[in-house]
């Protein structure tokens, strides 16, 4: 089922960013999607470490299409989760990751292994690192954004 908030790119990363620690109950809200639990490692040993949860295609309203979502959440107190979102859909070029975010470091370069590799620009935010990842096969479109908040301090997991 696909289904199509009336929300931009921009509103579900800020949305989402509001959301940290992440749980599977509130990605589902903010996406108005289902999230069903997927171990995305490849490993035919089961992570014991983690929790993974997929779901999407979801339709923004701006045209672009969160293709996957991929949500880990950690097995352990204060761990806050770590969220990627696939992109396809409307183009969206560094540009226009700038205009939001003016302050990138680039944090990932391609080493030509692979066209799907990633050249990752990162934002520092308050609750931790934002990336924004444009692969090799299209480097002018924004392929992916993942979220990688800060452990939570002892008083703060609680909330």
């Amino acid at each position: 089922m696909t289904t199509q908030p009336t929300m931009t790119i921009w509103q579900a990363i800020d949305a989402l960013a509001r959301q940290i620690p992440f749980t599977k109950a509130k990605v589902e809200t903010v996406l108005s999607t289902r999230l069903v639990v997927k171990d995305t490692s490849g490993n035919p040993i089961q992570n014991t470490a983690f929790q993974f949860y997929t779901g999407g295609p979801v339709k923004l309203s701006d045209g672009a299409v969160i293709s996957n979502v991929d949500l880990r959440i950690r097995h352990k107190e204060g761990h806050p989760g770590f969220l990627v979102l696939d992109l396809d859909g409307e183009c969206i070029g560094l540009d226009a990751v700038r205009s939001h975010y003016s302050m990138l470091n680039i944090t990932n370069v391609p080493h030509g292994h692979s066209p799907d590799e990633m050249m990752g620009y990162t934002t520092l935010e308050e609750w931790g690192k934002l990336s924004f990842g444009f692969t090799e096969r299209h480097p002018d479109c924004l392929a992916a954004v993942s979220f990688n908040p800060k452990m939570l301090e002892a008083d703060e997991t609680g909330k």
